[in-house]
C-alpha cells in the first residue's frame, strides 16, 4: 500500500507544481517539462505496481450490477477526455472537460471496487481532479472559447471514444478484469 500512496502523492505533486510553485516551475524552463513528465510517468508506474500488490481488504461491498453503470460512466468519461482535443459543441460550453472526465472515471471505478487500494487510487485521482479545477479556477477566469469544430468535432470525439473504450476493455481483460461481466469487485 505504501508504493500506491507514494505514487499518488507524486501524481499530485507533479500536477500541482506548476500551479502552486509557478515561479520555481518557470525558472526550470524546458527542463522542468521533462522533470514533470518523468515524475508523472514514475507516479503511474508506482500506482500500478502499488495497486496490483496491495493487500486486498474490503471497505464496502459494491452493489450487484454496478459493472454496467461503470461501463456507461466510462463511456461518458472517455467522451469528456476527447472533448478538449476535438473541440466539438461541448468544448465551448464546458470548462475542464478532461478533469470532469477524470472525476467520472473515479466515481465509476469506486462503484465497482470497494477495497482500500481502489479507494486510495480512484478516490485520490478523483479528489486530485476536483482540487486541480479549484486551483485553476481561482488562478484564471474562464474565457469561453468562441468556436470549435461543431458537430464534426463531436463526431470525432465519439469515434475516438468508441475506439479507446475498446482498447481499454482489452487491456482490462488482459490484466484479468472482465469489464463486461456486469458485476465485479
Amino acid at each position: 500500500m505504501t508504493v500506491l500512496i507514494v505514487g499518488m502523492m507524486l501524481w499530485w505533486a507533479a500536477h500541482l507544481f506548476k500551479r502552486v510553485a509557478s515561479k520555481q516551475r518557470a525558472a526550470l524552463g524546458d527542463r522542468g517539462k521533462g522533470m514533470v513528465a518523468g515524475a508523472l510517468a514514475l507516479s503511474v508506474v508506482l500506482m500500478v505496481i502499488g495497486y496490483r500488490n496491495a493487500d486486498d481488504w474490503s471497505v464496502y461491498a459494491p452493489m450487484a450490477g454496478m459493472g454496467h453503470v461503470n461501463n456507461t460512466l466510462m463511456l461518458v468519461s472517455l467522451y469528456l477526455y476527447a472533448v478538449g482535443g476535438t473541440k466539438g459543441l461541448l468544448y465551448t460550453r464546458m470548462r475542464h472537460p478532461m478533469l470532469w472526465g477524470t472525476v467520472t472515471l473515479a466515481v465509476a471505478h469506486l462503484l465497482v471496487n470497494g477495497n482500500a487500494a481502489a479507494i486510495i487510487l480512484f478516490g485520490g485521482i478523483g479528489l486530485w481532479a476536483l482540487v486541480e479545477m479549484m486551483v485553476i479556477n481561482r488562478a484564471d477566469p474562464w474565457l469561453r472559447p468562441a468556436a470549435g469544430r461543431g458537430i464534426k468535432g463531436d463526431a470525432m470525439a465519439l469515434a475516438g471514444t468508441v475506439i479507446l473504450y475498446g482498447v481499454i476493455a482489452l487491456l482490462h481483460l488482459w490484466a484479468g478484469y472482465n469489464v463486461f461481466a456486469g458485476s465485479y469487485a
